[in-house]
């Protein structure tokens, strides 16, 4: 089974280059199934019915999302189950929507969970890890093919430690969030395939997607000004990830995606 993931979709740049790459992305890696992280993709915060429909007619599958869900229309989608979108399982007990989800493949059966991280967020979440082994308990009467971890975090080493706790028990860890590709990816030990971001889809000359020359000025003046989301684009890129995994949950492949696309 062949998973491309692609990293935070940011605005409206973000979601017109994942369109326009999407036919040689699957001519390319001949996936199976496509995730995209969606928390960002209207406007930069949060999602629309619209915008994720729009990545859907893309030829997105399947969405997982991060502490940006709630905005706009976020908590609407994320209790229609038609959506395919899920938020971090590690919410407090109560909390709209679900962790993880199961997904037919083809013949197969594959999970795919979202964690989000705790370090330097603002936000309490509940444990990560002990969220984690609570769904993994919960998966082994259901002996699902493959599956697949969106670990939504800031700091490098607990996406790090999160990888190496369910190496074996999962066929990959792949980070999101800080819309930074890192090179780290990896086949651990235990055949779990390992990337600590997976970076952005988005505007290429931007600060995360945000107006470059705005984000200067901030750092400049310590105004603490709210920066604009560039929606003016000439350069995007599309980044992500391509994770080959067996019947037996194991990974076999990882490859980095980090294309450029042209308007």
């Amino acid at each position: 089974m062949k998973i491309i993931f692609l990293g935070d979709v940011v605005a409206r740049p973000g979601r017109e280059a994942v369109k326009k790459a999407m036919d040689k992305l699957k001519t390319k890696y001949q996936p199976d199934l496509i995730i995209a992280n969606a928390e960002n993709i209207a406007h930069g915060k949060g999602l629309t019915q619209n915008t994720l429909q729009e990545l859907k007619k893309s030829g997105v599958d399947f969405f997982t999302s991060g502490n940006h869900v709630w905005k706009k229309e976020g908590k609407l989608l994320l209790e229609n189950p038609k959506m395919s979108l899920i938020r971090p399982a590690n919410y407090p007990e109560g909390v709209i929507g679900k962790g993880y989800q199961i997904l037919n493949v083809l013949t197969q059966r594959v999970a795919i969970i979202n964690l989000i991280g705790r370090t330097f967020f603002r936000h309490h979440y509940d444990c990560p890890f002990r969220a984690a082994d609570h769904i993994l308990a919960q998966l082994e009467s259901e002996k699902p093919n493959g599956i697949f971890v969106d670990f939504h975090c800031e700091a490098t080493s607990e996406a790090r430690a999160m990888g190496f706790y369910l190496d074996g028990r999962v066929s990959a860890v792949i980070g999101s969030h800080t819309h930074v590709q890192t090179a780290d990816d990896q086949i651990l030990s235990g055949q779990t395939a390992y990337l600590t971001d997976a970076g952005m889809c988005g505007k290429l000359n931007s600060v995360l997607g945000k107006n470059t020359n705005q984000v200067i000025d901030g750092f400049l003046k310590q105004d603490s000004v709210e920066s604009d989301w560039d929606n003016d684009w000439e350069q995007a890129q599309i980044q992500g990830v391509l994770v080959e995994i067996t019947r037996n949950l194991h990974a076999k492949k990882i490859i980095r995606i980090n294309h450029i696309i042209k308007k």
